[in-house]
């Protein structure tokens, strides 16, 4: 996926990068289990937010396996599973065919397309169980791709229509945390699709492909007004975020919204103005 909701890690206690280690290797196994070994090409960092996120929020009966895999043949790892890891796991799949689907319909490439041909009948398996959920995420992405076809620089709507995207992901259940959950993944897909473009913008420019930043990339101040639009969005999303009633996993998710993902901003930015390496992740 996009890889841009992660751990900053050096900020993050031994302890709960184990925990969040956990859950990785969870969501692998369960992606596994759920969908076959192909599925795990899939798994992403992204998704495993989601995962500890609800695991958090809902506070699941949850069982820890110790296993080896093919990663890691020498040593058993834990492994948390639980329903919401089998739902993210779920939302995984989902989000991968859609982007692949994307790829290929803008881009022509083949890898997407071979992957989306992989993963077409664990689709078709959750297009069954989800119908109106998977019909709105498609039915946004869709706008995009129409939006970007004419060459829209409505930079609030586009990022809007993928907000909406991560709004339905992120809702696990028609609760009464729907709607905090909805905002929260809304702003969080905003920042998303932000800072993807801001990532690809000189790739986009160079291939002369779409990208909604293409306007404000020719004024002097672009990188403050990305910054700007960026900050907004996580604001928005951590007030979300706090307005839910989680205990657990606290202090994994905080490490996550208020400083992983600006890490990983700063690695891009700096890249980009060929300043030092920002350090890892």
């Amino acid at each position: 996926m996009f890889g841009y909701i992660v751990v900053n890690k050096p900020e993050l206690k031994i302890k709960d990068f184990d925990v969040y280690q956990s859950f990785y290797c969870g969501l692998c196994r369960s992606l596994h289990s759920m969908f076959g070994r192909r599925s795990q090409i899939t798994l992403n960092y992204d998704l495993t937010f989601l995962a500890v996120l609800l695991s958090g929020l809902y506070e699941p009966k949850q069982t820890l396996h110790e296993e080896r895999c093919i990663v890691h043949p020498m040593q058993k790892h834990k492994k948390f599973a639980n329903p919401c890891i089998e739902y993210a796991s779920e939302m995984t799949v989902v989000l991968t065919y859609l982007k692949c689907e994307d790829d290929w319909l803008d881009e022509r490439r083949y890898t997407s397309f071979t992957m989306r041909k992989l993963l077409a009948k664990s689709y078709r398996q959750l297009e069954r169980k989800y119908p109106e959920k998977i019909k709105r995420i498609e039915q946004a992405l869709k706008e995009i791709h129409v939006l970007e076809q004419q060459q829209s620089h409505d930079i609030d709507l586009l990022a809007k229509c993928f907000g909406a995207v991560m709004g339905e992901i992120v809702c696990m259940k028609e609760d009464e945390w729907k709607h905090r959950l909805y905002e929260l993944g809304d702003y969080l897909g905003r920042f998303v699709y932000l800072l993807d473009a801001y990532d690809d913008i000189e790739r986009d420019i160079q291939k002369k492909q779409f990208n909604p930043l293409m306007e404000l990339y020719a004024q002097k101040d672009f990188d403050k007004r990305v910054q700007a639009m960026l900050e907004i969005m996580i604001a928005k999303c951590a007030e979300a975020f706090e307005g839910l009633p989680i205990l657990e996993y606290i202090d994994i998710l905080r490490n996550i919204l208020y400083s992983g993902v600006w890490s990983k901003y700063e690695m891009i930015r700096k890249k980009r103005l060929g300043e030092e390496d920002a350090g890892s992740i």
